[in-house]
């Protein structure tokens, strides 16, 4: 475990880094050795991790849909056929009750979105040093050091993966208002609500920051309960290794938090969801 070999504080550093491909101004191209060489390889750094973790779930998430939609049948359903079933009604309710307008697009979005940011949140369940520990030593039969090799498996408590999907949720949001409203519409509705033309320097602000707001909101709070989430269990994970009752007492703990975890796993993709319908059907609605 990493923990034995690193301080508390080390060791929170080391499960909060990303492994980070990029351009270092001293080493080239190469894959940050800490948060610092990572923090020196700027913007365009790769988070590797991020995107294996979150392509690879995508397609896990499309392999097993696909694959009980070919085996669906008319008579006596599976237990996997009654599950998709289920959270496709699930979807479909609330699309229907949150979507007003006409557009074929939204409920297989809100399904996509739903999905894939459960399994990527799933992911906080696996104890926080089994992956990056497997990992590290695997790197080490390459000569890596495993202090040095960087492994997060949550790719919501990454900004850049909930900053990306808020933001192609926001492209679509901008698209679809201009298509239904026009631009004429979409500048009215910026520039003349809520005080009407003799206040558009005040509608405009108002309804600047409402419309960006729409991408912060969805990512950083998913980001921002996933990233807490990640942290208690980093620090429950030090109390291992001390005392028989701390052993204990971390387990326990550990429990209990994956327990009431699983709500909030659940609560952040049906958030997302939700606030996606919402935001589209905004999008749709025009004002006269």
């Amino acid at each position: 475990m990493a923990s034995e070999s690193l301080t508390a504080q080390e060791y929170i550093k080391h499960h909060l880094t990303n492994l980070t491909l990029g351009w270092h101004p001293e080493h080239g191209l190469t894959f940050a050795h800490d948060a610092q060489e990572a923090a020196d390889m700027g913007f365009w750094a790769l988070h590797v991790d991020t995107m294996l973790w979150s392509i690879g779930l995508g397609v896990l998430c499309l392999w097993f849909f696909r694959k009980v939609a070919l085996g669906a049948t008319a008579g006596v359903p599976g237990p996997a056929q009654n599950f998709v079933e289920w959270i496709i009604d699930f979807v479909n309710e609330n699309v229907r009750g949150s979507f007003s307008g006409k557009n074929d697009m939204v409920a297989p979005l809100a399904l996509t979105i739903f999905a894939w940011i459960f399994l990527m949140n799933l992911m906080d369940l696996v104890p926080v040093d089994v992956i990056p520990w497997l990992f590290g030593h695997f790197m080490g039969l390459f000569g890596a050091d495993p202090h040095h090799i960087y492994m997060r498996v949550v790719p919501t408590t990454d900004p850049n993966a909930t900053f990306g999907m808020s933001l192609m949720v926001f492209v679509l949001v901008l698209y679809y208002s201009f298509k239904i409203k026009g631009v004429g519409g979409f500048a009215g509705e910026l520039t003349l609500q809520p005080f009407g033309k003799f206040g558009i320097p005040a509608n405009f602000l108002l309804e600047s920051i409402n419309l960006l707001s729409k991408p912060l909101s969805l990512s950083l709070r998913l980001f921002g309960n996933m990233y807490a989430g990640e942290m208690i269990f980093i620090l429950i994970a030090l109390m291992y290794g001390h005392s028989l009752l701390l052993d204990m007492s971390g387990g326990l703990l550990q429990i209990a938090w994956a327990i009431f975890h699983i709500l909030i796993i659940t609560l952040q993709a049906f958030i997302f969801m939700v606030l996606t319908i919402v935001y589209l059907d905004m999008a749709h609605q025009e004002h006269h």
